[in-house]
Formats: C-alpha cells, sequence, structure tokens
C-alpha cells in the first residue's frame, strides 16, 4: 500500500513518516524535495516528491500511485514574495486542489487532521477554516476519514513551542480571561496511533472523529503544568481585561514566531475544545497518556528526537525562512505573487458564469481607460487600457483543465506580465455551491514592473478591483431568487 502525506516535513507529518517506515511504501510531499531528503534519514525508505499544492497540475502528478493520502497541511505562512488573500483562503483553495488530484489519480481514501469544533458558539476564524477544509476534502466523491484534534502535545509542535518560549522566557506572566477556558490536549503519542490505525483501516472512511488526552484543563493549568515539568516557576497573574488583539501581540513578541501563525492560534484559545465523539481513539485505543506524562516525553525529546532537530534546524517556521527557502526552490519566487480573493457566488451560477461576468463587467467599471475583447467563445481576453496600443495582459483560457465549477485562465502575454521568466503564471476562479462562495486566484505571476512599483501599483489595483467586483456580485446575488446578503 502507497500512503502519499502532504504536510511530511511538519511536526505531524515527521513523526507519521517514522511510524510508518517499513509498514507501508511511504510518499512524502514537500515543495522542496531536496531539503525534505537531507532531513531524513536514509534507511526510513521514504520517497519524497516535490509538490506545489497550489498547482492542481503538481498535486495530481505527487498522488499518482497513491492509496491513501494523509492531508496534514495548513497555510499560516506565505507562500510567495507576495501575498494578498487570508489563510482561510488559502487553505480552501489548497484542500479544493488536494480533494481534485485525489479524485482523478483513483486515490482510495483521504485521511484529515483537523481541529476539535466547539459544542456551543461562534467558530473562530480559524476553526472555520479547519472545517471548510474537511468538507472541501470531501467534494469530489473520495472518502475522507477526519480527525479532529486540539492542542498536541510534543516536541517540535508549533503551539507547545509557544507555550514553552513564554514559561522560559517569562519570569511573570500576565494571564487574561480567555486562559481559563477549558481544553483537552492530547499527546503526539496517542494522536499517531490513531492515525496509524485509520490509515491501514477502510471501514473509517467517512467517519468523523475527535482525538484527546484523559484530561480537561485550562489553559492556566496548562502552563503551570508546563513550568513544573521545565523546573521553573513563574508567576502568574490573572487578569480580566487583555484582549485577544493584544494577546496575539505579546505572544508573537515575546516567543519571536510570526504574527501570521500566533494570530489563528490565539482566536481559538477563547474556544472550549473538548472532545465529543472519541470512537476511533477508542477503537485504536489511544487517549491513555495523561497530560503530565505528555509534557515529560516531549521535553524529553521521545523517539526519533535527533531526527526532528536536524529537519527543524535546516527549516525554521518564521516567514523570512519560509520565503528564503521559496527561493531557493525556485528562481521565479523571488518575485512571484499569489492572490486568493473570496467572492459572494449568486444562486446557480457557476465558475464560468463568475468567470464571464469578471470579463464584461471590469471594462465597465474601469470605463473609459479599460477595455476587453473577448475572442470567439471567450477563450482569449486581452484587458487593453487606451491609449497603448499593446495589450496590459493576455488571458487563454485551457478548455481541458476548466470545467464548470473551475475555469482556468494562463497569463500568456501583456504588457504588465514577465512571461520570459515564468510560464506559470495564471488566473482562476472557482465555484463552491456548498459555501455559497467563489474564489479569484492569481498564481506564479511575475510581474514585468520593478518589484517596488508593482506593489505600490499593480498590486493595490487589483485588490481595489477584486473589493469593487465582490460588491458587484453580492448586489447581484441579492437580486436573485432566494438571494441572501
Amino acid at each position: 500500500m502507497c500512503v502519499a502525506i502532504a504536510g511530511a516535513t511538519g511536526f505531524v507529518g515527521r513523526a507519521l513518516l517514522n511510524r510508518l517506515a517499513g509498514r507501508a511504501r511511504v510518499v512524502g510531499l514537500s515543495r522542496n524535495a531536496e531539503r525534505a531528503v537531507a532531513g531524513t534519514p536514509a534507511d526510513l525508505g521514504v520517497q519524497w516528491r516535490e509538490a506545489n499544492l497550489f498547482s492542481l497540475l503538481d498535486t495530481e502528478r505527487a498522488l499518482r500511485g497513491v492509496d491513501i493520502a494523509v492531508y496534514l497541511v495548513h497555510s499560516m505562512l506565505p507562500p510567495a514574495r507576495l501575498t494578498q488573500g487570508s489563510f482561510r483562503d488559502l487553505d480552501l483553495l489548497l484542500a479544493d486542489n488536494f480533494a481534485r488530484a485525489a479524485a482523478s489519480c483513483g486515490v482510495r481514501r483521504i485521511v484529515y487532521l483537523g481541529g476539535i469544533i466547539p459544542r456551543e458558539g461562534p467558530l473562530s476564524e480559524h476553526l472555520e477554516s479547519r472545517l471548510e477544509v474537511e468538507r472541501a476534502l470531501g467534494r469530489t466523491g473520495v472518502p475522507v476519514t477526519a480527525l479532529r484534534a486540539g492542542l498536541v502535545i510534543g516536541e517540535r509542535g508549533s503551539s507547545f513551542r509557544i507555550l514553552e518560549r513564554l514559561v522560559r522566557r517569562l519570569p511573570v506572566m500576565v494571564c487574561p480571561s480567555w486562559m481559563r477556558v477549558p481544553t483537552q490536549p492530547v499527546a503526539l503519542e496517542d494522536l499517531l496511533r490513531v492515525l496509524d490505525g485509520v490509515i491501514f483501516d477502510d471501514e473509517t472512511a467517512g467517519v468523523t472523529s475527535d482525538v484527546a488526552g484523559p484530561d480537561v484543563i485550562t489553559y492556566l493549568e496548562l502552563v503551570r503544568r508546563t513550568a513544573l515539568a521545565m523546573g521553573r516557576e513563574p508567576r502568574l497573574v490573572p487578569v480580566p481585561f487583555v484582549s485577544p488583539g493584544l494577546s496575539k501581540l505579546w505572544v508573537s513578541a515575546i516567543t519571536g514566531v510570526s504574527h501570521d501563525l500566533v494570530a489563528p492560534l490565539v482566536q481559538s484559545l477563547r474556544m472550549e475544545m473538548l472532545a465529543s465523539d472519541t470512537r476511533l481513539q477508542e477503537r485504536f485505543g489511544a487517549g491513555t497518556i495523561g497530560m503530565d506524562a505528555a509534557l515529560r516525553a516531549a521535553m524529553a525529546g521521545g523517539p526519533h528526537a535527533r531526527a526532528r532537530r536536524a529537519v527543524a534546524q535546516k527549516a525554521s517556521t518564521s516567514t523570512a525562512a519560509r520565503r528564503e527557502a521559496l527561493r531557493t526552490t525556485n528562481p521565479q519566487a523571488d518575485r512571484s505573487v499569489c492572490s486568493v480573493q473570496r467572492l459572494p457566488l449568486p444562486a446557480g451560477w457557476d465558475a464560468e458564469q463568475v468567470a464571464s461576468a469578471y470579463a464584461r463587467w471590469l471594462p465597465r467599471a474601469l470605463r473609459p481607460l479599460m477595455r476587453v475583447e473577448l475572442s470567439a467563445e471567450e477563450s482569449v481576453m486581452a484587458f487593453r487600457m487606451l491609449p497603448l496600443s499593446s495589450p496590459l495582459l493576455t488571458l487563454t483560457r485551457a478548455a481541458d483543465r476548466s470545467d464548470d465549477t473551475r475555469q482556468l485562465f494562463y497569463i500568456t502575454g501583456g504588457l504588465l506580465a514577465d512571461t520570459h521568466r515564468s510560464l506559470r503564471g495564471r488566473l482562476e476562479f472557482r465555484a463552491f455551491d456548498e459555501l455559497e462562495c467563489s474564489l479569484a486566484a492569481i498564481h506564479e505571476f511575475t510581474p514585468r514592473l520593478p518589484w517596488w512599483l508593482y506593489t505600490v501599483t499593480q498590486a493595490k489595483v487589483h485588490l481595489w478591483v477584486m473589493s469593487r467586483f465582490r460588491s458587484a456580485l453580492r448586489k447581484r446575488r441579492l437580486e436573485l431568487p432566494g438571494g441572501s446578503g
């Protein structure tokens, strides 16, 4: 059996690679396969495949011959030098690519690790995103086994590293009210036991289940126990007035972890993430490791800690390190642009209608300066601005890669595109009926303008245009029967 792991260089992914080695043919997916190979012990026998999951074509190549595809991806860090879009929209696009590729490659099942969904109250943006990803992975018909976990306690886990750094660096810690919210963390070993179990058990197809440890504790108590495990005694000062916004700032400042990573995590800490349905962990005899034992194992390093430390030294999770890694992987990434914008989807519309509406709306919105020339069947769009004779951008529709839920256009020319550096630049529209939204996305676009000039002109104009088009679609949706705001 062939098992592919997307997110294989992450905290849980690395540990799962080690666990599965020798028991299945394991394929790790990475944006930088060369770096991943260098950080993996040769005796594990892992095959690494390079894949940019923002590219459906790359994802299809990566999943060929795969039986079980494990999805551990979370895009809270930017994929390009300039990234426009929220992590929620980036995550939705990535999950849709993975689901489409899994279906086209005949993958038998997808195993997904998301977040525990609180029983009551509104969800944070982070948890809403996790739930959207879960639904998107199942929209192409490939059975999904969905595991939902809260805070995972283990060496090199992003949440645990933040906690550990706070305890180590602060002799006095201000504890806002949200730190008294109960939570149910899980030990890495318990989570791996369930992941291992469901990967080899096809009877879990279509099942959604929580994974959690036996202890229900507050975040305040978690800090105390972490400090005790580290041999420290910080003074904890409960206060009622520190907002989540301020918490994001001071957690990022003290720990040195990117605000892009800290912000969504802190948002979710206000939620009561307590397990409800734990049938799968009961099926595989997991969920038995208490909090103190989990903390001791995380401090000690656990199995294969040396390999994980070597990987961590070579690949930091900071934004700057990610961008540097992108430049190393792809020379064009130094000037690459990724923009993913969520738009309303009028009732009954598909991706082709959204794309057509955009081409017809844009010249009206920018008249009299802009006009769009459409070829027969709208297969080529040329965006022109008076009084220039040459088009600003030329987009060519990829008919063989487009359908009702996706319309793909390659950026094939124009004064604003540097097609000599990259031919992979593209604009696409996706439709998500179940979410009542669509996505307009630009990938791997390389501007011809000097970078500094591009960022203060063309990049900002694109966001303004998308904002106007979003308003136009929202108005159109309200005008249609059954439309809602």
